[in-house]
């Protein structure tokens, strides 16, 4: 009955927000300060969020309950950025991240299915179970990476290639503000520049770096200008509008051929820094839920879509319970389905994937799966 009373109502086909104002560095101009979204764009941005938020609980449910192993970093909280920025550019450019990888793996085009069977290290995973949280990979999505910092050169020479190869693509190289002081990401800074590559480089703040606020780690803490002679904007990264116009405006500065430019994303993470830290000795759990209820990017989407008449609670209650059945399909799926056998220990060494036995200390003795 709900459904029928969703498509009978007359709902506007689209609505013009206003957004803040990105802090601009080395620019004249920046992103507009207001946007169209459509009801198709919303909705899509809406099932995404929550499909991310709902993934990420229950790898925390998954994690506690022993079936997922090893480290494990959550971005619940920063569902803006990850969606935001897929928003922004094409399914042709490329994308790099640090280790707080899920979100997007999943929006670069895996399913639910395969992230969380990684997680649980099954041969249904998008690495056939070898790769865990932090090694999740998909077609131009080069992964996370368990060094900090260590995949901002790689997106740089991402970069180099898509110019090299002449193609009008862009690469974002996302890394978060505890990894910011690394000195190889302003080696990589300066390369970009001085071969003028179209690398939109990204911080994901989210005001903890592991478990030290930004102002104990940084002298300075406004990262949008820490390329110094790149560009830079400084972006709401709970609101998945600022985010996607930002974004736009970061790729089309890039693809004109003027170079890389930086962006900053000040966002927030709810869970601790990975499953292993509570998260509530560094900050109060008062802090945690203000930013809750003030700033989640799934309600700020939701309020501006039911109020400006894109949608109804109704509507967006029945995608929460069609994201939940997918979630719990997908950990159903992750928790039957076989580990790889052990013979594939050696796979994927090389991309041809010629035979690769693995030998222990004792080197005439081989591993062979013995189930």
């Amino acid at each position: 009955a709900s459904r029928v009373l969703v498509a009978s109502r007359n709902f506007a086909n689209d609505a013009t927000f206003e957004i803040k104002k990105c802090d601009l560095h080395r620019l004249e101009e920046g992103p507009p300060a207001t946007t169209v979204l459509t009801r198709e764009d919303g909705l899509r941005y809406y099932r995404m969020m929550q499909t991310v938020r709902r993934m990420e609980l229950k790898a925390d449910q998954l994690y506690k309950q022993k079936i997922i192993r090893g480290f494990c970093h959550l971005c619940d909280g920063q569902e803006a950025c990850c969606v935001g920025l897929e928003a922004g550019i094409n399914p042709t450019d490329h994308l790099i991240t640090a280790y707080r990888a899920h979100g997007f793996t999943f929006t670069r085009g895996l399913s639910v299915r395969q992230i969380l069977a990684e997680l649980t290290g099954r041969k249904g995973g998008c690495a056939r179970g070898k790769g865990g949280s932090m090694h999740m990979y998909a077609k131009n999505f080069y992964g996370g990476n368990g060094i900090v910092g260590a995949q901002v050169p790689l997106g740089a020479g991402i970069a180099l290639a898509c110019k090299y190869n002449g193609k009008d693509e862009v690469c974002l190289t996302l890394y978060g503000d505890g990894a910011a002081n690394q000195g190889q990401i302003f080696e990589a800074y300066n390369m970009a520049a001085l071969w003028k590559l179209p690398c939109i480089f990204i911080c994901e703040n989210n005001r903890y770096g592991m478990g030290t606020s930004v102002e104990r780690a940084a002298a300075s803490t406004d990262y949008y200008k820490r390329g110094d002679f790149i560009p830079g904007l400084r972006v709401d990264g709970m609101d998945i509008l600022c985010v996607r116009e930002a974004t736009r405006f970061a790729a089309a500065y890039c693809r004109s051929g003027k170079g890389p430019i930086l962006m900053e994303l000040q966002t927030y993470r709810y869970h601790g820094h990975s499953m292993s830290d509570p998260g509530v000795s560094y900050r109060t759990r008062e802090e945690i839920q203000e930013v809750r209820s003030k700033s989640d990017p799934i309600m700020l989407l939701k309020d501006r879509m039911v109020n400006s008449n894109l949608t109804s609670v109704e509507e967006l209650k029945e995608i929460d319970v069609e994201v939940r059945k997918e979630i719990e399909d997908a950990a159903q799926f992750a928790t039957a389905d076989p580990e790889p056998p052990l013979e594939e220990l050696g796979y994927h060494i090389y991309s041809s994937d010629p035979p690769f036995e693995v030998r222990g200390a004792n080197q005439w003795i081989k591993f062979k799966s013995v189930s």
